[in-house]
């Protein structure tokens, strides 16, 4: 496979943050608790929030330093060589002596092809605010720090203090949802939940409105807040109000890693300099597209893509 190359003139982005392989197994329809199905084959694909991001991020044409840990194992070798040949920096992307690489089990199935994951414990939890600390080099050059909440809340916390402490927007995708302290969440200019995050996050219903999610979260201290509403776009919140953003429609066949795909984008359209409701816009297109298509980093689209598929965008 030949290694992609940023442009030179390409936004610097780090991506802090969790590497999985992903073990897919595709069914009619998605158990019920205590049930067995017979599903399709077993199939293996690159995954792991922040790797998925990293590599989104890479192909929306971003230049992307990733900071992580593996395990000495070939699923971590294999990993680690599917970042490079996407053309991300993987110096502080380090093998763990003593752990195993991260690995997620994935139902797929429904009319929706919605997913149940469930990620084993990893090296990906081992991560250490030191390991993210000696990456600020590179933060300092970036203009935006991505990261997840697969990793140590203690790793996370040290991305936003580096990013702060270098005056770089962080960016913070709060999942797999929970309670966050406010002193983190001071420190994020972008969050970017789902509906069930930013209910956990804000403390409100789940079944709620998502604007009421919104309001509070920006109470709470994010400068910027963009809820992913699936299928139906996503909710942009900032100091100018609330702002809804429609989605393509597309036939789905794989929604994992979407919201990652919507992260990534996000993201590398605000390091570009896109108005928030600019870059979401460029993200929804490009996560419809990604939903169409098998596996996680695998499905991610390039920038060339989008423009073709949604030249509106």
């Amino acid at each position: 496979m030949q290694t992609r190359k940023p442009h030179p003139r390409a936004p610097r982005i780090v991506v802090i943050g969790s590497s999985n392989t992903d073990l897919v197994i595709r069914c009619k329809r998605l158990p019920e608790p205590g049930e067995t199905l017979m599903g399709g084959a077993c199939e293996s694909f690159a995954g792991g929030k922040g790797a998925n991001q990293a590599v989104a991020a890479a192909r929306a044409g971003a230049g992307v330093a990733f900071v992580g840990v593996h395990g000495r194992d070939d699923w971590g070798k294999r990993a680690r060589a599917a970042l490079r040949n996407e053309g991300i920096d993987t110096r502080f992307f380090r093998a763990k002596p003593g752990a195993g690489s991260g690995v997620a089990m994935i139902l797929l199935g429904g009319r929706e092809r919605q997913n149940m994951i469930a990620v084993a414990r990893s090296a990906n939890d081992l991560l250490s605010p030191q390991e993210v600390e000696k990456a600020l080099p590179l933060i300092r050059r970036s203009r935006a720090v991505v990261a997840q909440l697969e990793v140590p809340l203690a790793a996370v916390k040290e991305a936003a203090r580096c990013a702060a402490a270098a005056d770089v927007p962080f960016i913070l995708n709060p999942a797999p949802a929970r309670k966050l302290p406010r002193s983190l969440l001071r420190l994020v200019h972008t969050l970017v939940p789902n509906e069930h995050e930013a209910a956990i996050l804000a403390g409100t219903d789940t079944g709620a409105d998502p604007r009421a999610a919104a309001g509070e979260l920006l109470a709470m201290g994010c400068r910027q807040v963009v809820i992913t509403l699936g299928a139906r776009g996503a909710l942009i919140a900032d100091e100018h109000g609330m702002r809804r953003i429609a989605s393509p429609r597309v036939k789905p066949v794989d929604t994992v890693g979407a919201g990652d795909c919507f992260t990534a984008w996000l993201s590398v359209g605000l390091a570009e300099g896109l108005s928030l409701e600019a870059a979401a816009r460029r993200a929804v297109a490009a996560a419809a597209l990604a939903v169409t298509r098998h596996g996680a980093q695998a499905g991610m689209p390039t920038r060339r893509e989008v423009a073709q598929r949604f030249p509106e965008q």
